[in-house]
């Protein structure tokens, strides 16, 4: 589950640090009563810089410290190409334990120089048996080459080369694309074809 942008735990606003508590207990309670286990996440952006990134990753530590156990035991954080990017993620996991989940797209547009295999090996080793399976937000650039765009359908060859770029890992993919059910066919036949997905498939 991914809460809507208002959703900001590093806000220096107690108002909007308050509705935010309470929207992701909200998510948390659906997740509790629907009987799944640890491994049902809910996906948060670290939020806002508010002129001092330091400060604002200082604030998200701060911040979940305090959270709900509920909250704690779902939560999981994802880089952003405006804001926080993957080693900001990762400077948060090293304070909180919270896992990282890795948007590639975000990471094409901001990151700290760290190829698809190095940031996956980063990733990938935020997240603990009781996390489930790590997970990836994929998209890549719309035709118009603006920024955080994301494309109308999927680059199938994109697509594949990100397959055998990480073929060391195992991973959820979440396909961002907007046309959705369209690209998941697209590429279901490279899918098919991919041990991680056939092993995973007969579970």
């Amino acid at each position: 589950m991914h809460p809507g942008q208002f959703t900001v735990l590093n806000t220096p606003a107690p108002s909007i640090l308050e509705n935010s508590n309470r929207e992701l207990l909200y998510h948390m309670r659906v997740l509790d009563a629907m009987g799944l286990d640890s491994t049902a996440k809910v996906q948060l952006h670290v939020g806002g810089v508010y002129g001092d990134r330091r400060e604002g990753i200082l604030r998200f530590i701060e911040r979940y410290r305090c959270l709900d156990e509920r909250i704690k035991k779902r939560l999981v954080i994802e880089n952003d190409e405006r804001n926080y990017s993957l080693s900001d993620c990762l400077r948060i996991y090293a304070e909180t334990g919270v896992p990282v989940l890795f948007d590639v797209f975000h990471h094409e547009l901001r990151n700290s120089g760290e190829g698809l295999d190095k940031a996956f090996a980063l990733f990938t080793g935020t997240w603990k048996e009781e996390d489930g399976v790590p997970m990836v937000d994929y998209s890549h650039q719309g035709t118009a080459k603006l920024n955080a765009r994301h494309s109308e359908n999927i680059d199938v060859e994109r697509f594949e080369r990100l397959l055998e770029q990480t073929k060391p890992f195992d991973y959820d993919v979440m396909l961002e694309i907007k046309d959705k059910e369209k690209s998941v066919l697209r590429v279901l036949p490279i899918l098919m074809r991919d041990p991680r997905f056939r092993s995973r498939s007969r579970v």
